[in-house]
């Protein structure tokens, strides 16, 4: 098949001349007409001027590809890398909401408005387990994204999605717009591979979603933002219509607390549940969840429930899953009472606990250069779910802690060289010690796996 292209003008004289030969036809009114796009492209326009576009540089280790490269590199090789996403200002003086995976550990952040100014911004706050970061610019008089309610949302409302697509190829900084429905609501997402967010309650949309959307608005036809987009469920890398949405008000409540105090306060009670295998094909509809772990001295325990209990209902809600109860979890604020039903012994009970702060929050921190660290309790342990129960857990890493020795947040030290750690304050007495003395190797816990990391003991 042959293809020609016809210059814009030259189609617009031909269609010209066609319409003056042509009989004239009596004006119909178009069957889908133009209110339903006139409201898409109204409710885009109020919300694009307060899109941006979130440029971050990250340090990352680089692992050699090949023998060549294995000889070449020196060990622990890095390289400075881009990344991009999207965001939306929530506060006239520069408060932009954006995904946490965007901006971590980033060592520069650059926000761009869309009428192509650059502005440094710094990071307030990053919450890795709703996926939702805070950064701040410094100037006034910025344009606000209006605020809706996810839970007003219907299946087959019509919905827009605005933000940065493969911005770094584009020479301007206009956001893009993809319209689509609300395809679901209340999606809950089994994690995978190294997923620290957990997605729950999640909004579905077939809106296209792309490399660079992630942390942009999905807005309503009201031209309202009503979730934060996240990322797709792709097998071939591109959009499928598989997107999902952070509902706006768990958003807003995590950023308000980030401005806040740069962390989240969540509730804690002190149980956990066992996880089926994710795979087995039973895991969203078993009847109820077993509780495989109480903390001792814990909200739970107090309340008198037991290894082995199955938990049935949490505030009247059937819990079916292990993502029904984290579900339950994520938005538990302290002193917020959970009212549980559960079985035992063919018995139903019904029992309330009262939240309490989580334990690595309430703990004492101590501070190594840009690292804070907390001692691991037994509270902490059953919190966190560590193996060990002993040594200094990683609450903040700052990007030079994560340049050098490679820790996150998350991770629990347990060694330098030959000396075991078994508090955050013996970490810091024991490099103090090795200090000038060469190289050190520290051993850490991460995900339930042992790794280690070398570094200079003279830094």
């Amino acid at each position: 098949m042959k293809i020609s292209l016809v210059p814009a003008h030259g189609a617009a004289i031909a269609l010209a001349a066609f319409a003056a030969a042509a009989p004239a036809r009596a004006q119909r009114p178009d069957p889908i007409g133009t209110e339903r796009r006139s409201v898409i492209g109204t409710a885009a326009a109020r919300v694009a001027p307060a899109v941006v576009s979130v440029n971050v540089v990250r340090r990352e280790r680089t692992a050699p590809r090949n023998m060549f490269e294995a000889f070449a590199l020196p060990r622990g090789y890095e390289q400075l890398v881009e990344g991009l996403g999207s965001g939306f200002l929530v506060t006239s003086d520069g408060m932009i909401v954006t995904n946490q995976h965007v901006v971590s550990g980033a060592e520069q952040i650059v926000v761009t408005l869309r009428d192509g100014r650059d502005f440094p911004a710094r990071l307030l706050g990053e919450d890795p387990r709703t996926d939702i970061a805070v950064v701040k610019i410094d100037t006034t008089g910025l344009p606000v994204a209006p605020i809706g309610r996810a839970a007003a949302l219907q299946i087959g409302d019509w919905v827009v999605a605005i933000g940065n697509p493969y911005g770094y190829l584009l020479g301007n900084s206009e956001p893009s717009v993809t319209a689509g429905v609300v395809s679901g609501t209340g999606r809950d997402i089994l994690p995978s591979g190294e997923q620290s967010g957990l997605y729950v309650d999640m909004i579905q949309t077939d809106a296209a979603i792309n490399p660079g959307n992630s942390g942009g608005p999905l807005i309503n036809a009201a031209g309202e933002v009503v979730g934060v987009n996240a990322f797709i469920l792709t097998q071939s890398g591109g959009n499928v219509g598989l997107g999902f949405a952070i509902p706006i008000e768990r958003a807003m409540r995590v950023a308000r607390d980030l401005r806040a105090q740069g962390r989240v306060r969540r509730g804690w009670i002190g149980v956990e549940i066992a996880e089926p295998p994710p795979r087995s094909g039973s895991w969203r509809r078993q009847p109820g969840v077993p509780v495989s772990r109480v903390a001792t001295g814990g909200p739970g325990e107090r309340a008198g429930l037991k290894a082995g209990d199955i938990v049935d209902r949490v505030n009247g809600q059937l819990i079916r899953n292990f993502l029904n109860w984290e579900k339950a979890l994520l938005d538990l604020a302290i002193g917020d009472t959970l009212r549980i039903t559960l079985r035992r012994a063919n018995e139903s009970q019904d029992v309330a606990i009262a939240a309490v702060e989580v334990p690595s929050e309430s703990a004492t921190r101590v501070t190594f250069q840009d690292l804070s660290l907390v001692t691991v309790t037994p509270a902490i342990q059953a919190e966190r779910r560590l193996l060990r129960q002993q040594g200094a857990l990683v609450v903040d890493a700052g990007p030079e802690s994560q340049r050098m020795l490679g820790l996150r947040a998350g991770d629990v030290i347990l060694q330098v060289n030959n000396s075991s750690i078994t508090s955050a304050e013996q970490f810091n007495q024991v490099l103090a010690y090795y200090r000038g003395r060469g190289a050190l190797r520290l051993f850490f816990e991460r995900g339930g796996q042992i790794g280690y990391a070398d570094f200079w003991g003279g830094r």
